[in-house]
């Protein structure tokens, strides 16, 4: 039976990670792997959740399982974090997945369920791993104009145009922050427009959240969120805690179906449970028992605020950094939207071919669409890319 398997494309991503870890040069630089990274090139444990895991140690008794939707006050604390006070408690069902990735997954299968003809509308482009769900669901991808080639900034009209497109029974999948792969963002008036558009077509939002208090700070990051679901009847939001709380590997997210009727949440909370018992029956638990002790401990949470408000700056000073050294090499402003872009990501604009030439000639590596990821900078390595992307003519 298994002969009848075909390869599968290789994982772009993936495939870079490894020419880099095989690139001999001392002085290579690794812009591709969404990954946060301090100034020595580290993803350190944060402060908060160490503390947090040193308590835990001391005080978990079991490890027998959590219920289908994981502890419900990971759910409750994840929550509050993304939606505030924008929604009622009694409007909102939750249940914890394997990482943001589960969540987009249990969100997509949710909507399968709900309307097995929906078209689910995408960002051009988008995180490549939301094409690669659909499409291997076989669920219809719509895509949407979002980045202006020319501005380096969100092509808000094209996107209305493409969005008004979407009917009752589809979903239009929105970034809450920070877009990845682009940085270019959405601000509260276009934010407003597009709950305006959605109520009048009828569309489903789906808002996939996943880099919260790494792009204007942790309330100003979900104002979007809040204000959609808010707003309109109902919504699914997936959120992940890898990039915010440093917790890659213990795959901690979060899957929101929000209503505007309470009485629905009933039987959102059922299916979610449902789910979840496809899929991989009960959710880890480890990383959500962490965000939980560190969202409900002021202690904790205060020290976690600080030091995501330190990543956060330190990208915004490496963004300003690289933009002002691409305007002293360059004579021009036009790399200006660095500055402006939030978040680990950048798309520069550079072709295929130029990226090559970076990674032949100075050794950085970056996806070959000209993402880079911010983090993976520091004060020494800024002047080395900025050189080599004027080098690179891009």
């Amino acid at each position: 039976m298994f002969e009848s398997l075909t390869e599968q494309p290789p994982d772009k991503i993936l495939m870079l990670m490894q020419a880099y870890k095989e690139d001999p040069r001392e002085q290579k630089i690794d812009l591709g792997v969404g990954v946060y990274k301090d100034a020595e090139g580290r993803t350190p444990i944060m402060r908060a959740v160490k503390a947090a895991e040193k308590q835990l140690w001391e005080v978990e008794e079991t490890k027998a399982y959590t219920g289908l939707a994981g502890d419900p006050a990971f759910g409750e604390a994840l929550s509050r974090l993304v939606l505030g006070d924008a929604v009622p408690a009694g409007h909102v069902a939750a249940a914890a997945t394997p990482g943001g990735t589960g969540a987009c997954r249990q969100g997509f299968d949710m909507i399968r369920m709900a309307n097995p003809d929906a078209k689910v509308y995408v960002s051009d482009p988008t995180w490549p791993n939301h094409l690669s769900i659909l499409k291997h669901m076989g669920i219809p991808v719509v895509p949407y104009r979002y980045f202006d080639d020319e501005t380096r900034g969100v092509d808000f009209d094209g996107m209305m145009v493409d969005i008004g497109r979407a009917g009752a029974g589809d979903v239009v999948l929105l970034h809450g922050c920070c877009h990845n792969p682009t940085g270019a963002n959405l601000n509260l008036t276009q934010w407003q427009a597009v709950v305006d558009l959605l109520l009048k077509t009828g569309a489903v939002p789906m808002i996939d959240i996943a880099y919260q208090g790494f792009g204007d700070g942790l309330e100003a990051d979900a104002e979007g969120v809040r204000l959609v679901a808010s707003s309109v009847p109902e919504c699914l939001i997936a959120a992940s805690c890898s990039k915010n709380f440093g917790i890659y590997r213990e795959r901690t997210g979060l899957l929101m179906a929000v209503a505007s009727d309470p009485s629905r949440q009933k039987l959102h909370q059922q299916t979610l449970n449902y789910l979840n018992r496809q899929n991989f029956s009960f959710p880890p638990d480890h990383g959500a028992r962490l965000v939980t002790m560190v969202l409900n401990d002021d202690a904790l949470r205060a020290d976690w605020q600080a030091e995501v408000e330190a990543m956060r700056t330190g990208m915004l000073k490496l963004r300003e950094q690289l933009a002002q050294e691409l305007r002293r090499l360059s004579g021009s402003d036009r790399f200006g939207f660095i500055a402006q872009h939030r978040g680990m990501f950048s798309r520069l604009g550079a072709t295929p071919e130029q990226v090559e030439t970076m990674r032949e000639q100075h050794g950085i590596y970056m996806v070959g669409d000209s993402r880079l990821n911010i983090a993976g900078l520091n004060a020494k390595s800024v002047p080395v890319l900025a050189q080599a992307i004027i080098d690179a003519g891009v």
